[in-house]
């Protein structure tokens, strides 16, 4: 069952976050993009006040997602990142980004702490970040 109202318009927009997110990655580094995203719209917290559609999360500004700037977003989804899509959709969480909010690729390690978030862990190329639960509960 979704934890996100998701239309087919939304699940294919998620699903072009995720590609041009993560590509490189593979499945799980898409999924972990599509943890970070759902749990954005989920928060309701910091940055993330008032984020209540997948449009909204998609094309924050500031502090939504750089790859919305760039072409490569605005390539059509594959099936299989839709189908990646739906998994987020319908709550798959995903270590290191089950509680993320954030995520960004360092050249070097991950910092322990990212703008007081903490270090949640890495997958390839991405650190993840995720707040406490005392500051945002819905994503817990």
């Amino acid at each position: 069952m979704a934890v996100v109202k998701a239309s087919s318009a939304d699940v294919r927009l998620l699903a072009r976050l995720l590609r041009a997110e993560a590509e490189g990655e593979g499945n799980l580094g898409m999924l972990l993009v599509g943890n970070v995203g759902i749990n954005r719209i989920l928060a309701n917290c910091l940055d993330f006040r008032n984020i209540r559609s997948m449009s909204d999360m998609v094309y924050q500004s500031p502090g939504g997602f750089e790859s919305v700037q760039k072409p490569y977003f605005y390539q059509r989804a594959r099936e299989s990142e839709i189908a990646l899509a739906r998994r987020v959709i319908n709550g798959e969480k995903f270590w290191p980004a089950s509680n993320a909010l954030w995520f960004f690729r360092p050249s070097d390690d991950c910092p322990p702490t990212w703008y007081n978030q903490t270090n949640t862990g890495r997958y390839k190329a991405h650190c993840f970040y995720a707040p406490s639960p005392q500051d945002c509960p819905n994503v817990y």
